[in-house]
């Protein structure tokens, strides 16, 4: 429930939520083709390169608890383009300041505004569709986020070419900035406004005992949520120089890489539109128990396998997502969505910030091979673990 009267229609919503979502991973994608531009021009060691990656993603997470605290007094809408514009003009101080320390700064402040993306779109879509529709919006949702991030090479590789890495962050921060200033006249087709606080039909009106086990089945929710960010994010990191210990040249990595993308953007919408006709725990097991299998065995499958592993690798890395971020709505009422969304992307960083670390320390001590392998083992742990989620599905 909302606090407007004249409701926009739910696909409008969701095509409100996409858009802003493809615009943010845009942006936030955009930083990763442009990396060997700025080592060159500024000289960097890849440590430092590692660190500007590492501030970008991990400085997003500062603000999404607030955010989430703030949407349930105001609405997601105005916190969805005052984000997006954020990061669109912290793109624009990162092309014109300076010097290494500089774009650190300005990396980390521009950074900042995408903590309200992943909670809010979730939030808002999730608000708009009844249970019956609302697994397959979310995955759309999310789904469309990987489309800003196929499309970030592209733009990147075009613009670099007429201008450099500096034009390139000013045009793509200067054009997000203008289609989300230019979309505050759209707010009475797409803003929901502010939930509503609900009674008899929400999990929290129940009694005590069933609200602590929604909370408790939130919080394992969580924990599946951190290692499966800790794949993600490793896999994503680690899986370039697999594919180049595996003969692979630049140019082939690249399209590697791509089809690793496409692959999770289809992963995320199949299992989205999936979760409402299956279920949730034989998607996370059919996911993950996929995604355990190939990260392992793209050390010794032949190498021409590579291509086809790299599109499912992508579908099972990234469907288990859409259905933890669908799940999330089925244990918290509409009112609390928010903070709790942000709440689960917050935690979900200790993985995608911690764990590629831990599994490069364990590469450069006994080898990559063997650090991948050590992250397909801990990628299966999750199987186990969302059994847990079982009792407390039935109970929501």
């Amino acid at each position: 429930m909302n606090s407007r009267t004249n409701t926009p229609s739910p696909k409008k919503v969701l095509i409100f939520g996409s858009a802003m979502h493809v615009w943010s991973d845009l942006f936030f994608a955009l930083l990763v083709p442009l990396l060997p531009h700025i080592k060159e021009e500024l000289n960097l060691s890849y440590t430092s390169i590692g660190l500007l990656r590492s501030v970008y993603s991990g400085s997003s997470a500062i603000l999404q608890i607030p955010a989430g605290l703030v949407a349930e007094s105001t609405g997601e809408f105005w916190m969805l383009l005052g984000g997006n514009i954020w990061v669109g003009l912290g793109l624009i101080v990162m092309a014109v300041v300076p010097g290494f320390l500089p774009l650190i700064g300005a990396t980390a402040l521009g950074g900042l505004g995408g903590g309200t993306q992943h909670p809010l779109a979730s939030s808002m879509v999730s608000r708009a569709y009844d249970s019956a529709g609302r697994s397959a919006a979310v995955g759309t949702v999310n789904f469309s986020g990987d489309i800003g991030k196929m499309i970030a090479p592209i733009v990147a590789g075009l613009l670099v070419m007429l201008g450099g890495w500096r034009a390139t962050m000013w045009i793509v921060g200067a054009a997000g900035s203008a289609f989300m200033c230019i979309s505050v006249f759209t707010r009475r087709h797409f803003d929901l406004g502010k939930p509503l606080i609900e009674h008899s039909p929400e999990k929290w009106d129940r009694k005590d005992s069933d609200k602590t086990s929604t909370i408790v089945g939130f919080i394992v929710l969580t924990g599946i949520g951190i290692l499966d960010s800790a794949t993600r994010s490793s896999t994503l990191v680690f899986f370039p120089f697999i594919f180049i210990e595996r003969g692979m040249g630049e140019s082939e990595v690249g399209v590697a890489l791509f089809l690793l993308f496409a692959g999770g953007a289809a992963g995320k919408y199949i299992c989205g539109w999936l979760d409402d006709r299956t279920g949730t725990l034989p998607l996370i097991w059919a996911t993950k128990g996929m995604t355990t299998a190939l990260i392992i065995s793209a050390i010794f499958v032949p190498s021409f396998v590579l291509w086809p592993l790299a599109i499912i690798l992508g579908v099972g890395l990234n469907g288990t997502s859409s259905v933890l971020y669908a799940t999330v709505a089925k244990f918290i009422p509409t009112n609390k969505r928010a903070r709790y969304y942000g709440l689960f992307y917050t935690t979900n960083e200790i993985g995608t910030v911690g764990a590629p670390l831990g599994y490069g320390l364990i590469a450069d001590m006994i080898g990559l091979n063997r650090s991948v392998i050590i992250m397909g083992v801990v990628t299966a742990t999750i199987l186990p673990a969302s059994l847990a989620l079982k009792r407390y599905l039935t109970v929501s």
